[in-house]
């Protein structure tokens, strides 16, 4: 197949939600696309997902090639049923797109395309069924700015210096494994802790890690918050009052970031 008529697949990273931090590269192939991809969740509805949002504000001329594709973010593990069907749905997509005369499909993802994201598995199933077709596909991965790179410039806390470790764990592998991070690298980061961030807190206050660590959701959208770990521990103190009643920490969205970093001392301590 030649470069006239081969099929390109493309997942391109859009990043967290701040579309000036979009790539160079990410909107030259979105403005070249036939068909963009995006995800479509039950949070979005009927209306733009964040990928699909990004996409149409940093690559407004992209908006007559968007085509949404359901994902659901109702499963937290395993390959469930419903997440299969989605895949294969969103896969269909694609190969309608190809059918048609696409040649450039991208898939818009949130953050990185190789960082926790849907494409791997998408690509997969594309390619799957146009080999079904006798037909190949190119796959190409374009990197988009992670949530951890992101809520680390907003709090300027840097992610690693010198010598430092960094590790990146998703709470959805249970908190033994955060712990166990906590205890004996440098830089956590957690994502995914939603639900569980109340438990992810204390296990940083147990750590020692509180007033080094600071939760982020919504980076870079107009509704961005941004908070320090031990002025969430001193809010749910002082919510609890005198008597020990009330509220804890809360729950967070389910792509809540969480950020600990090593205690530094002096300019270049870590080298």
């Amino acid at each position: 197949m030649d470069d006239v008529t081969r099929r390109r697949l493309v997942g391109v990273g859009v990043g967290p939600g701040d579309p000036e931090l979009v790539t160079l590269k990410a909107v030259r192939l979105l403005t070249q696309a036939d068909a963009v991809i995006v995800p479509a969740t039950e949070r979005s509805g009927d209306g733009a997902g964040r990928a699909e949002a990004v996409v149409l504000a940093a690559c407004p001329q992209a908006g007559a090639a968007i085509r949404r594709a359901p994902f659901s973010m109702a499963d937290r593990s395993g390959v469930t049923e419903r997440r299969r069907e989605s895949w294969l749905t969103a896969a269909q997509i694609a190969v309608e797109a190809y059918a048609g005369g696409a040649r450039l499909v991208v898939f818009a993802t949130v953050g990185d395309p190789s960082v926790y994201s849907t494409f791997s598995y998408f690509a997969a199933h594309v390619a799957e069924q146009l080999a079904g077709q006798g037909e190949t596909l190119d796959v190409e991965v374009v990197p988009g700015i992670t949530a951890m790179q992101a809520l680390a410039a907003r709090a300027r806390l840097p992610l690693v210096e010198g010598t430092e470790t960094l590790a990146l764990i998703p709470v959805t592998a249970g908190l033994a494994t955060l712990t166990d991070a906590l205890d004996r690298l440098d830089t956590v980061v957690a994502y995914k802790s939603g639900r569980q961030l109340p438990q992810v807190v204390a296990a940083l206050a147990a750590s020692g890690r509180a007033a080094t660590s600071v939760v982020g959701t919504d980076i870079g959208l107009p509704g961005e918050r941004l908070v320090r770990v031990d002025d969430l521990l001193a809010e749910a103190a002082a919510d609890r009052g005198a008597d020990g009643n009330g509220g804890g920490v809360p729950a967070a969205p389910y792509f809540a970031t969480v950020l600990s970093a090593p205690a530094r001392g002096g300019i270049g301590g870590r080298l």
